[in-house]
Formats: C-alpha cells, structure tokens, sequence
C-alpha cells in the first residue's frame, strides 16, 4: 500500500521513522497526563483508580485491533507472537524478572521513559541502563542466556491465541473488553482520565495498521509491530552510538517521539521537575531493577506495553502469558520489600 501514499523521494522504512515519531508524542503526551503504568495499576498507592487507567486503554487497545482483523487490515498469522514453538521457559523467566525490575524502579519502561522527559533523572539513569542491557541479552554478553532460555519450548500447534478457542476471536474479544471495561469504570478514576486512557490504548491499533498495512512495500518490508519499549530502547541505542552505519527505524523514532510528547506535556501542565537519587543506596535498587528489566524484557518477549498492551490485543496466548508473569514478579518482589523496608524505594 505505501507505494499509493505519494511518497517520491522517502522509503518506506524512512516514513516508518516519523510514523514512530507521530506515535511516540501522542503516547508520550497521554502517558504523562494520565500517569499510565502498569506496577501502579499493580502495586502503587492509588492502585484502584490507575488499574482503572490501564484496564480502559486494554480495552481499547484490544477492540481496535480486533477490528482492524476483522477488516482485513492486518493478520498475525506469521507474527511471533503466535510461533507454534512457545519459548515457555524464557517468557516466565523474563516475567518475573521485568516485573520485579520495575517494582524496583518504581516504574516500569515506558511509565520511565515518560518520567525522564519530565525531568526525573532516575528515570533517565534507569532507562540508559535498560537499553544497554537489553542489546546485551539480544546480541551482546547476556546472548546465551536468551538462546538457552528460549530453546525450552512447547509445541502450541494451532492453539497459539484466544481466536483458536470455542467462539473464536469475536466472543473473546467482547468479554475480555467488556470485564476491562466493567472494571475500569468501577475503579474510582475519573471519566475523564479513563477517556485519555482509552485514546492512548487506541494508539496500539493504529500502530498495527501503520506497520503492517500503510507503510508496507513488497520492495522494501519493514517489520509489523507497535507500542513496543524493549526492542526499542535497544534499536535507540544501537542507532545512537552507529548512526553513521545503522539507520533509525520505527522504533527510534518512537522513544524519541515518547521523550518530546512526555517533555511538551509536562512544560505544558508546569509538572517539569528535576529530581535525582538521594542515596547510593537508592542508586544501587534502581541499577538492578534496570538490569532486571531490561534482561527480562528481552526474555519474555515484550514489556508491560509491548507484550502487555499490543502484545495481549492480538490475543496471543505468549502475550497473556508474559503478561501473568511480570504481574507474579511485581507482586512477588513488593511482597519482599515489605518484608524488608530496607529495600523498599524512595518515593
């Protein structure tokens, strides 16, 4: 289709650029308004009503990409989160290692990356962190961990998503929204905040569409994906130090799109703060939850947004699992840090 949209002198992968970019302010500019984030949707203080954020942008997310299937737009059929092969092991190892990385942190990727366009300087600590450890899992030092993990498998054959069960992808998709959105509007948050939950989960399909419909060129293919923060921060940090030999792509764009939606909104509502670390001690929490994260991320396949929000709005089974497992280590390392206060972050 891209060859219809009047592009002469770009490419498909270079459009692919500012679509991330486009993406990326919208995401950043919600995120920062409605404080999307998914171990406070779990663990924060104001949990009721930040679940009741996070569960109307699923929902969102989830019928808009729904929809868009059903319109013939995109197809998941070849996409990895539906691989036969499910790498079981590396995605609850990876889960449970994210998880409680961003418990650590008190934030998970993209809660961080928008955190660091308002001027927290833990966030860009931990981000900056994150990257590197993620390339390192995918390419680097930490590779063999990644294919040892992910060569423990289990064979799906054709039952890889809720579309293969009884009912099929309309009837899933209509409870599992309809239960978010129940959900959601019993939470506490206001209508208002719950309505920009929901444009922001609307950002997911219409990631999926740009990728795998708009901007698709049978000469010159770019990869199908969304919302995603894990391959992203990687891809931005390879593009940042080789830019001269490795060109930016959609997921460049987007951390960079992110970063200036997050920067504009929080000048705009005067929420812009410098803020840093008050202890090594503090320091040293947030460097192994970045580890964690950025480790595990790769492992399980996605973060709370790439596997938690697109990843879970094709219905892949992998996502939900992933899913499941970040919220177990969340859950799991808050339990620990009231055992042990010493721990615990500051606020």
């Amino acid at each position: 289709m891209f060859e219809t949209l009047g592009f002469q002198s770009l490419t498909a992968p270079q459009v692919a650029v500012g679509f991330g970019v486009g993406l990326g302010l919208l995401f950043g500019l919600l995120a920062e308004r409605t404080a999307f984030c998914f171990r406070r949707a779990l663990v924060g203080e104001d949990a009721p009503q930040a679940r009741g954020v996070w569960l109307a942008g699923f929902a969102a997310a989830l019928l808009g990409t729904q929809a868009a299937v059903v319109l013939g737009w995109i197809s998941f059929g070849d996409h990895r989160f539906y691989a036969q092969a499910l790498p079981v092991a590396a995605i609850l190892a990876g889960g449970l290692m994210f998880g409680a990385g961003m418990v650590l942190t008190r934030g998970c990727i993209s809660r961080l990356t928008v955190l660091t366009g308002s001027g927290n300087l833990r966030a860009l600590t931990v981000v900056l962190v994150f990257a590197v450890t993620a390339h390192a899992t995918l390419k680097g030092l930490l590779a063999p961990l990644r294919t040892t993990l992910g060569g423990v498998t289990l064979d799906l054959g054709t039952l890889t998503g809720f579309a293969a069960l009884p009912g099929g992808a309309l009837v899933w998709t209509a409870l599992l929204a309809a239960g978010a959105l129940v959900l959601a509007l019993r939470s506490g948050a206001r209508p208002a905040l719950l309505a920009q939950a929901a444009a922001l989960g609307l950002l997911v399909p219409l990631g999926w569409v740009g990728t795998g419909l708009a901007l698709q060129d049978e000469f010159d293919p770019i990869a199908v994906e969304s919302l995603a923060f894990t391959s992203s921060m990687a891809d931005s940090l390879f593009w940042a130090i080789a830019g001269t030999a490795v060109p930016a792509n959609f997921g460049a764009g987007l951390v960079g799109g992110v970063l200036l939606g997050a920067l504009g909104s929080a000048l705009a509502s005067r929420r812009f703060q410098w803020q840093s670390f008050s202890s090594p001690r503090e320091t040293g929490r947030y460097l192994a939850g970045a580890v964690l994260m950025g480790a595990g991320g790769v492992l399980a396949g996605g973060c709370t947004v790439g596997a938690g929000l697109s990843g879970t709005a094709t219905l892949s089974f992998a996502a939900f699992l992933a899913l499941a497992a970040i919220a177990a280590g969340g859950l799991g390392m808050a339990a620990l840090l009231q055992i042990r206060p010493a721990l615990q972050p500051a606020e």
